[in-house]
């Protein structure tokens, strides 16, 4: 049996016709060259080449052993494309989702470091209600859901990501703009904008205002957390978000004030248990990791 650099030899030297050609060909030195081709002649049983006109030259016996390496090399060749697709990500298509607070910043931000190391990797990402996770992820239509509340589920395991805080936003014009922290009793002096307090992500929230002694009254209730977030912009109220929601460096007509009071809000990504995880996925869990702990070092407020 030959092994594959014996193959590599043999064919080098069908191709340049001298030791000294196949071994530049290879990058190797010509003894070894002719080391192996020596024994490659041996362990056949068989002369592979002869000499003639300056050359070496295919035996007659020797030809159709030379289609079946052409054939090989072929076939490698085709191997080394496909793991190179692979690596690029060209022969998938990822399909994963986020909750709308790690929608806005932190998730793209992580996909653009997932694009960078996956150049054509095609991806579908979608946008779920934390309640929407569990299906999405058992009817396989994606492959990971990054969450801001874990799901206990006998057939997901879930990943931590980070452990964040609670933030006051206010108008950028607002008169507690000029704060660098408030409580959530002061706050509550104020029409509160927020996610409705039955909603996963708005009883957490919520748990925050009642630990602390506090109604959780709203007067306007969105479903998501940029539409929060555009609200407080125009000026119809302030809210408490969690940080990763407002991570961005910029936001124009809001500003962020720590709340003095404990919070703490814990991401995950959730997977189904009985799928094994791509190599994008985990890049991804990494990735994800990596720019909330990026988000929490460089905050500005609080």
């Amino acid at each position: 049996m030959l092994t594959l650099r014996q193959i590599e030899v043999v064919r080098a030297i069908m191709i340049a016709g001298t030791v000294n050609g196949a071994a530049e060909l290879l990058n190797v030195s010509a003894p070894g060259v002719s080391r192996t081709m020596k024994h490659t002649e041996s362990t056949l049983g068989i002369r592979l080449f002869a000499w003639h006109r300056g050359r070496f030259v295919p035996t007659h016996e020797a030809r159709d052993i030379f289609g079946q390496i052409n054939q090989v090399f072929e076939k490698v060749a085709d191997l080394k494309y496909s793991i190179a697709q692979l690596t690029r990500g060209s022969t998938s298509i990822f399909s994963f989702a986020s909750v709308p607070s790690i929608s806005q910043d932190v998730m793209p931000a992580a996909v653009r470091r997932l694009r960078e190391k996956y150049p054509d990797l095609k991806m579908k990402i979608d946008v779920l209600k934390i309640e929407e996770a569990v299906d999405y992820l058992l009817l396989k239509k994606g492959e990971l859901v990054a969450m801001s509340y874990n799901i206990n589920h006998p057939a997901l395991i879930s990943h931590q990501l980070a452990t964040a805080r609670l933030v006051a936003i206010v108008p950028s014009g607002h008169e507690l703009a000029a704060r660098k922290e408030i409580s959530l009793g002061e706050l509550i002096r104020y029409p509160l904008v927020g996610i409705d307090p039955d909603d996963p992500f708005g009883r957490i929230i919520a748990t925050a205002f009642r630990d602390n002694g506090f109604e959780y009254t709203l007067s306007i209730q969105a479903r998501f957390a940029h539409t929060v977030h555009s609200l407080v912009r125009h000026g119809l109220g302030v809210a408490v978000i969690d940080e990763f929601s407002v991570s961005a460096r910029d936001l124009p007509g809001v500003v962020r004030l720590a709340i003095t009071e404990p919070t703490s809000l814990t991401t995950y990504a959730l997977v189904h248990a009985d799928e094994p995880q791509t190599i994008f996925a985990e890049t991804l869990i990494g990735l994800l990791r990596e720019r909330m702990a990026r988000a929490l070092e460089g905050r500005t407020w609080g």
